[in-house]
């Protein structure tokens, strides 16, 4: 009776009556040992050792096994637990996923891509405005805080549910895949796309290259021992906090730093020959501006503090309507042909300055009615502004702006003879996701909506997280699929994906001149990926949820990719650099082979082609 009690107490996880069982058997033995040969009892005493020996063993292999959380199939095999067990299970089984269904995961992820998008640009970012506009942030605060998590709220979540969901690395090489993805690839399609070299200044340019870099070296001495502590999301916590202070008095430290280098000044710059010829060319017919250090200047050294704000909006010189006449290559009217031929010598001098004042006025209701003159003008208001505003308003915004679209256009079916089979197939795909948004969140862009902006902040963040939350459990399965490890799915689809609008709207702004504003939304949104995107789930984790425990980090080659993502801004402010502060197409050509080789090592170390790093999933 005593026999069976200690065996369902050690089944049931007490050892105590284990181990006083074990005691009595031992005296036991000892006693009988004494009672045989001297032979006898050295064959006895060596076979339990070997016994003792074997239970070691058995420990330490149960231990091995409970570390890595799952059942290996193959002897000796370490494997990792499929993440898609964390979730819901979908509609097929492993055989017509295999033979077709996940097709059907593939474009789920792809329309949740969208409805992120949608979310985000449409109502998450503006609720973000109304909170700054009624608490009062300043704009340079606002930006690198609430709107860059307007910008990357896909990647955040991404992080969150990679650390208390799947409780794999899918969150990291999200994040890890976007930096990349962001600095290369859309830095690199924005210098091919565009007609002709855009001049980017060096301040906000170094400014986030250096503090960027200082948070990739920071990352990697988190992860190097792939586990992060509470005390190590904390840091990277205060960096990010030690940002929000370096972009609150920007100004001041640009015209510290400019009057230590002068050597870096415009006039240095311009002084180069090829970039002398590039500052006052246009870009297509976009007028095209050079560096901004006059308006930092101008902003801190005129009259008193009271008049920075005003000075920090320089007049927008518009064109002259005869420039814009020719700049724009538009065509004659009647009238104005006629007006063009009375200008001639063969007049009599008032009869030429009377068509000259009328063709000009001419030339003045066509440009005040040429919305893409306007918007051309907006873009260089706002980018003469500040170089900061590329923070407090995102490059998707000012696009949105630009077109100055009705907010409920998407509500009006699209005429297939005069806008094309293309518009009527994006309002087909996107009228879904709008419909369910309208009823649900709070519009704060209206007026009968503005004052419940902290509603549509919330419901914001809830759509956010639920279609963050569909997005990895598809992509798990398309990982298990085609066995492609969780962090080879994040540095390479979920990053393409959570990004694409961005680069979308990087490239169109670039195409307007603003190679400033793109580039700095690139390198920015990275900052705040690294050092809140991760470290916030983190801290989180380690610190409220579970006091004391650690965050995991499976792939031991996640180090390494991070370590290309160091060298890969060195090569690109390098490339940046080297071409004389320009944005042009050999800089492009340069960051796409770059992010193409990058892609290739990283998927090459994550797949354990140059050693074993990343256990890989178990079978079933």
């Amino acid at each position: 009776m005593s026999s069976n009690s200690s065996g369902d107490s050690y089944a049931n996880g007490d050892t105590s009556g284990h181990i006083s069982t074990t005691s009595t058997l031992s005296s036991i033995i000892t006693d009988a040992i004494q009672g045989i040969s001297t032979t006898d009892q050295n064959i006895l005493t060596t076979t339990i050792n070997n016994s003792k020996i074997l239970s070691s063993l058995s420990s330490t292999f149960a231990n091995t096994t409970s570390y890595y959380m799952n059942v290996s199939t193959a002897p000796g095999e370490i494997c990792t637990y499929p993440a898609f067990h964390e979730f819901p299970p979908d509609l097929f089984t492993n055989s017509q996923r295999s033979h077709g269904a996940i097709i059907l995961h593939i474009f789920l992820v792809i329309y949740m891509f969208v409805a992120l998008s949608i979310v985000c640009d449409d109502y998450f970012v503006a609720s973000l405005d109304k909170v700054c506009e009624r608490f009062g942030f300043s704009e340079d605060v606002a930006g690198a805080t609430f709107m860059a998590a307007g910008s990357s709220a896909p990647e955040l979540f991404t992080a969150i549910i990679g650390v208390f969901i799947t409780k794999g690395d899918v969150g990291i090489g999200t994040i890890v895949g976007s930096a990349v993805f962001n600095i290369l690839f859309v830095i690199g399609i924005c210098g091919v796309l565009i007609k002709q070299a855009i001049t980017l200044s060096w301040w906000p340019l170094c400014r986030d290259s250096i503090f960027y870099a200082l948070a990739i070296i920071v990352l990697i001495l988190v992860v190097a021992d792939s586990k992060v502590t509470w005390y190590e999301s904390l840091i990277m916590l205060l960096m990010y906090g030690v940002y929000i202070v370096i972009m609150r008095y920007n100004r001041t430290i640009q015209c510290m730093v400019t009057d230590k280098l002068k050597w870096l000044t415009t006039e240095k710059i311009s002084a180069n020959g090829i970039i002398g010829k590039q500052l006052n060319k246009f870009q297509g017919d976009y007028e095209q501006f050079g560096d901004d250090d006059d308006v930092f200047h101008s902003s801190t050294e005129e009259h008193n503090e009271d008049h920075t704000e005003m000075q920090e909006i320089p007049r927008t010189n518009h064109m002259s309507a005869d420039n814009y006449a020719v700049n724009s290559n538009i065509k004659l009217t009647f009238e104005e042909a006629a007006f063009r031929i009375m200008m001639g010598h063969n007049f009599r001098g008032k009869c030429r300055f009377t068509a000259a004042a009328r063709l000009l006025i001419s030339y003045s209701k066509r440009m005040k009615s040429d919305t893409a003159y306007l918007r051309r003008q907006l873009f260089k208001k706002a980018s003469r502004a500040s170089t900061m505003r590329s923070y407090a308003k995102s490059v998707r915004n000012w696009m949105s702006m630009a077109y100055d679209e009705n907010i409920d256009d998407w509500r009006k079916i699209p005429n297939m003879a005069q806008e094309g089979y293309l518009a009527t197939v994006k309002w087909a795909i996107v009228y879904p996701i709008k419909t369910l948004l309208y009823y649900t969140v709070p519009d704060s862009r209206k007026p009968r909506w503005e004052k419940y902006f902290l509603g549509t902040f919330v419901m914001s963040i809830v759509w956010i997280f639920l279609f963050s939350y569909v997005t990895i459990w598809m992509v798990t399965y398309i990982g298990y699929a085609f066995h492609i490890p969780d962090s080879v799915m994040g540095i390479t689809f979920l990053a393409a994906g959570t990004s694409i609008p961005d680069a979308l709207a990087s490239v169109f702004v670039a195409k307007q001149g603003m190679g400033d504003m793109a580039v700095s939304n690139c390198i920015g949104s990275n900052i705040f990926d690294i050092l809140l995107g991760l470290s916030f789930p983190w801290f989180l984790k380690t610190a409220l949820v579970s006091p004391g425990s650690t965050a995991a980090i499976n792939s031991e080659g996640m180090v390494f990719s991070i370590i290309l993502l160091f060298l890969t801004v060195l090569l690109t402010v390098g490339a940046v650099h080297f071409s004389g502060w320009l944005l042009n197409r050999c800089v492009g050509i340069t960051c796409l082979s770059v992010y193409t080789l990058f892609l290739t090592i990283s998927v090459m170390i994550e797949c354990n082609v140059f050693g074993f790093v990343n256990p890989p999933m178990c079978a079933e």
